[in-house]
């Protein structure tokens, strides 16, 4: 990307990684709330668009691909020991997360050469537009993105909302919400049609979160599941603030102390913008027998762009977790 492309793009993003994390949401664009797309009407098939496209990530299929490709065949990770089962992925416009997500789905897709693919992939993000109470599950039977269509598992959808009332098919939180959505032409580029189930975490409610960890669990005596937890990191001016909490976060996602991580959040310290995912995919992990995360990078929006410190740091890591043979 030539200079003068690279200003236009990050200028038309730098108004959406500036926005701060408040009340366990994070501000944005509130006229995509009102755009819900899917099939005419008589259609049985429902298909979701992916309505970032071309705003937190390129619109087109050429331009996306080669994006996505890049990022993750730029990305060096070692070979994890064992199965992945979790991840930890940030959410925020390609330009300034993207390089860290590929990090995250590069091992994935490595991993899968060696482990097998898993039968669905469970995406886990939060509303920015406002909470609610439980988790709602993406309805439909596609998600289309600019790389083609991902399917929805509707199965094991519903074997997810048979374990708690609180887990739910509801695409209006979906609407216009970036977190989950992020993630999914990711997904699409490390395991090519894997089916997907999207959910959104719409409150701290612990209960919300036994349910949540209940259903993956439930889920995972069927088939083989990984679950990608969308979160990007402290949101705050201060550049050294950010990495140094930062930082103390990602020693304790490797010390899989989801306790501790649970009890530093905070409204007015949001050390991890999805914590609900992330303490969900940690607690499915260890479920399974995973024994410590694995870091495999750490940058802010500060690092790339200089210019954003003082302004607004927004941090980004990528983890996951794996079960040894």
């Amino acid at each position: 990307m030539g200079l003068i492309s690279a200003k236009k793009t990050i200028a038309r993003y730098l108004p959406w990684v500036v926005m701060a994390c408040l009340y366990g949401t994070c501000f944005a664009a509130s006229s995509w709330a009102a755009k819900e797309e899917g099939m005419s009407k008589g259609s049985e098939v429902i298909v979701r668009e992916a309505l970032g496209a071309g705003r937190w990530f390129p619109g087109t299929r050429k331009e996306l691909k080669a994006m996505v490709d890049g990022y993750m065949e730029n990305a060096r990770v070692d070979k994890v020991n064992g199965r992945i089962v979790g991840a930890i992925a940030p959410h925020a416009g390609y330009v300034y997360s993207g390089k860290v997500a590929g990090y995250t789905f590069r091992a994935i897709r490595d991993n899968a050469e060696d482990w097998g693919r898993p039968d669905t992939v469970v995406v886990l993000g939060i509303s920015h537009r406002g909470g609610f109470q439980g988790v709602a599950l993406m309805d439909g039977d596609i998600l289309r993105t600019p790389l083609g269509d991902a399917v929805l598992d509707k199965t094991g959808g519903t074997v997810m909302t048979s374990i708690s009332p609180r887990i739910f098919f509801d695409y209006s939180p979906h609407a216009g919400e970036h977190s989950a959505e992020n993630e999914v032409p990711f997904v699409q580029a490390a395991l090519p049609d894997v089916p997907i189930i999207v959910g959104l975490v719409g409150d701290h409610d612990p209960r919300t979160l036994d349910d949540l960890v209940a259903a993956l669990d439930a889920l995972s005596g069927k088939k083989n599941i990984l679950i990608v937890a969308s979160s990007d990191m402290l949101h705050d001016p201060d550049y050294a603030l950010v990495t140094r909490t930062d930082q103390e976060s990602l020693k304790l996602v490797e010390a899989m102390d989801h306790a501790a991580i649970r009890k530093g959040w905070g409204y007015s310290r949001q050390t991890f913008c999805g914590m609900g995912p992330v303490i969900a995919a940690m607690r499915f992990a260890e479920l399974k027998g995973c024994k410590e995360g694995t870091i495999l990078i750490y940058r802010n929006s500060g690092d790339d762009f200089p210019e954003s410190r003082g302004r607004w740091v927004v941090g980004y890591g990528s983890a996951v977790f794996a079960v040894p043979k």
